[in-house]
C-alpha cells in the first residue's frame, strides 16, 4: 500500500503487510533522510511518522485505513453508477448557480457544459441513467434560457 503525498507516492508498511510483492521479502516503509529511504525531502507539512506520538501515528494509520476502505468500495462500484453520480452533482451545481439572487448565469453555463459534454460522450453507456441524464441536461437548458430571458428584460 502507497500514500500519495505532494511529493509523490510513499510505501506504508501496515503491520507487516508487504506494500509491494518484492518476490517474498517484506518491503520497509521507507522515509526520506534515513538509510535505505528515498532521499528527497519530506513535503511540507508531512511530519515523519517517527517523529509521533503513539496517538498521532495511530491517527494517521486510521485515516490511511479509510481511505484505503474508500478506494476498495470504489474499485467494487461499476464506473457507470460513478459517472453518474459524478453528472447529477454538475446537474445540482449549475442549478444552485442559477437559483442565486442574481442568477450566476456564467456558473451554470460552465456546470450546464460539462454535463452535455459527460453526458454526450457515455450517455449510452449508462443503462437506465443516460436517458435520466439526457431529460436533466434538457431542463437545466430550458431553466437557463428561461432565467435569462427573464434578467434581459
Amino acid at each position: 500500500m502507497s500514500l500519495w503525498t505532494p511529493g509523490g507516492e510513499v510505501p506504508v508498511n501496515r503491520g507487516g503487510e508487504d506494500p509491494v510483492d518484492r518476490g517474498g521479502e517484506p518491503s520497509p516503509a521507507p522515509t526520506a533522510g534515513q538509510p535505505g529511504r528515498p532521499e528527497r525531502p519530506m513535503p511540507p507539512g508531512m511530519p515523519d511518522l517517527d517523529d509521533m506520538s503513539p496517538e498521532e501515528r495511530a491517527q494517521v494509520e486510521e485515516m490511511v485505513a479509510q481511505m484505503a476502505e474508500a478506494q476498495r468500495q470504489i474499485a467494487g462500484t461499476p464506473a457507470a453508477q460513478i459517472v453518474a453520480t459524478h453528472a447529477g452533482g454538475l446537474y445540482e451545481l449549475a442549478a444552485i448557480k442559477l437559483q442565486q439572487n442574481p442568477p450566476q448565469l456564467s456558473e451554470a453555463s460552465l456546470a450546464i457544459d460539462a454535463m452535455v459534454a459527460v453526458v454526450d460522450a457515455v450517455a449510452d453507456r449508462l443503462g437506465d441513467d443516460g436517458p435520466t441524464l439526457r431529460d436533466a441536461v434538457v431542463q437545466l437548458q430550458r431553466a437557463f434560457v428561461q432565467i435569462k430571458s427573464q434578467q434581459e428584460a
